[in-house]
Formats: structure tokens, C-alpha cells, sequence
């Protein structure tokens, strides 16, 4: 009985370790903020890629606007409406160094993956008795809130005002670039997918998932939020969350006793 409590408490200390590094690691790491310094333009194309594929907010809302797409033209049409809208609000916000809570930007974001799996369930007119609002300017309207998001990760960086456009011209691009390789995969499995009769079986059991997943975004980016808004009811920042379950970790491992089994340096 004690060894499985035991083995529950690690799996229990693992899973913690591993969901705050999903929440808290999509953002810009000290080497990031080091490496700007003197980053060349190309160097900002490199981390706008990265920050795309490693951006799960991101993916998981392209992944809902693409979920029931058959037609190419219709992909590019949904994609370029999105494209647009960050790249607005990625230039103009950074150029202007226009500001928020990034744990709120993201929460609004992880909404808008809510918002894509509802519609794919057809929650409108089985819920709300309603006709779905236009895809296409809603698609637009979400790109700008990513974009936003984007930029507030951007200007986490110390960024110089000697060659700013450029530079901010080079991460968009780094994230176009992300995004179509990510993209590119969501295509195919998706293509793939649809001719199995397993995809009529879970089409929908997919989009509840992906809304679930949106969910619980919504609720660490809360969560990371409260330790900004409230910090002194941790005793520590959110930027140091993830920092203080790693010591954690360490710690229990130091004070773990010695087994037999363990092995001697």
C-alpha cells in the first residue's frame, strides 16, 4: 500500500511538473530575451517560427477552423482571413508598444478555441437557436486577438527602436512559416481521417475534446493571471511558477529515503 501511494505521489508531482510547463512555457525564455540582443533579422524569423509551432493556443484554434474544411480554396480563404488579422495587430501593437496582461490575452484566446469547438458541434442552432455568426469576419476578428497575443510575447524581448519594422516583419514571417508547416499537418491527418468511418464516429467526441482542452486554458491562464493580479496570496510570481515545482520536485527527491535499489555515484 505505501509504495503505490507512493508511486501516485510522483505521478501526481510528474503531471503537475508537465501541465505547468504546457501553460507556462509558451513564452519568450531568458536565452530568448539574451539572443535579442544582438539577433539578426533572420534569428527573428527562427522565433516566430518556434513560437508558432510551440504555440498550442494557436494550433488548436486553426485546427477547429480547419476541422471540417474539404476544399483547398476554402483552407486558404479561412487561413489568409486569420493571417491578416495577427499580422495587424502583431505590427501595430508592437510598433506602438500597446500592452496587456498576456495571462488575460491568452485566456481570451483559449475563448476562441472554445468558441471554434462549439461552433463545429453545431452549438448555435442546437443550443442557442440561432444561425451561426459569419465564419469568415469571425475568423478576422480572432486573428487580431492572436495577433495581440503574439505581440505581447514579442515585446518581451528588448527590442531596439533602430530597425523595429523589420524586425517585427521578420518574426510575422517566422510565424507564417510555422503555421503553414503546422498547418500542413493538420491537412493531411485530417485528410486522412475523413475517409475512415472512424471520423463520422468522432468527429464529434473531437471537437468536445478540443473545447475541453480550450477549457482548461482558459483556466490556468486564470490561474496564472491570479499570481500576477494577487502575488503575495503564492508567495511567489507566475513567471516563477514553474521554477518553484521544479524546486519541489528536487527537493522531495533529496528527501526521498534510499533503497537498495537505488543506485550509488
Amino acid at each position: 500500500m505505501l509504495s503505490v501511494i507512493k508511486k501516485c505521489r510522483w505521478s501526481i508531482g510528474i503531471s503537475v511538473y508537465f501541465i505547468c510547463s504546457f501553460v507556462f512555457g509558451h513564452g519568450m525564455s531568458e536565452a530568448d530575451k539574451a539572443k535579442a540582443l544582438e539577433a539578426t533579422n533572420w534569428d527573428f524569423v527562427e522565433l516566430g517560427a518556434s513560437h508558432m509551432i510551440t504555440g498550442y493556443d494557436h494550433l488548436l484554434f486553426l485546427f477547429g477552423v480547419v476541422f471540417f474544411l474539404t476544399k483547398f480554396s476554402d483552407i486558404v480563404k479561412f487561413v489568409t482571413a486569420f493571417t491578416i488579422g495577427h499580422s495587424i495587430t502583431l505590427l501595430f501593437a508592437t510598433l506602438y508598444h500597446i500592452q496587456a496582461n498576456y495571462y488575460l490575452i491568452d485566456a481570451v484566446i483559449a475563448l476562441t478555441v472554445i468558441y471554434k469547438a462549439f461552433d463545429n458541434l453545431g452549438g448555435f442552432k442546437k443550443y442557442l437557436n440561432m444561425t451561426s455568426p459569419n465564419l469568415l469576419l469571425m475568423v478576422f476578428v480572432f486573428g487580431l486577438i492572436h495577433g495581440f497575443g503574439l505581440s505581447t510575447r514579442l515585446q518581451m524581448l528588448p527590442l531596439v527602436e533602430e530597425g523595429l519594422v523589420l524586425k517585427i516583419l521578420s518574426f510575422n514571417l517566422g510565424v507564417e512559416l510555422g503555421q503553414i508547416a503546422a498547418l500542413a499537418v493538420m491537412v493531411g491527418v485530417l485528410a486522412s481521417w475523413r475517409k475512415t468511418q472512424s471520423f463520422k464516429n468522432f468527429s464529434n467526441a473531437a471537437n468536445v475534446l478540443l473545447m475541453s482542452l480550450g477549457a482548461l486554458l482558459l483556466l490556468q491562464q486564470l490561474h496564472g493571471y491570479s499570481h500576477t493580479s494577487h502575488p503575495d496570496d503564492f508567495g511567489f510570481s507566475a513567471d516563477s511558477h514553474l521554477h518553484e515545482h521544479e524546486k519541489m520536485e528536487i527537493e522531495k527527491a533529496n528527501l526521498r529515503p534510499r533503497s537498495s535499489h537505488d543506485s550509488i555515484d
